[in-house]
């Protein structure tokens, strides 16, 4: 009787060391998830601002600014306009 009472209060213990052991992993990996969560947020809020930003930089009027000033580019008018000719393509 004592030989089985042992071996039954081994595998309490053997089983309380066990959970112990699941519950402190569940825990962690819990921990991880919302971290993984929290950055996926972060990550969503600074894709928004940086598409906000990105239509900002587009804008017709502001490509216009940056062509006019950075490159140098001029409206194109009739006066500075040079015509191609299929003719003179081909040769």
């Amino acid at each position: 009787m004592t030989r089985l009472n042992l071996v039954l209060m081994l595998a309490v213990i053997v089983s309380a060391l066990y959970l112990v052991r699941v519950q402190y992993e569940s825990r962690r990996l819990y921990a991880e998830i919302e971290k993984a969560q929290a950055e996926s947020r972060r990550i969503e809020v600074e894709n928004h601002r940086l598409e906000v930003a990105r239509r900002a930089q587009a804008t017709p009027l502001r490509v216009e600014k940056v062509a006019k000033e950075q490159l140098q580019m001029r409206t194109a008018t009739p006066a500075i306009t040079q015509y191609v000719s299929a003719k003179g393509a081909q040769q």
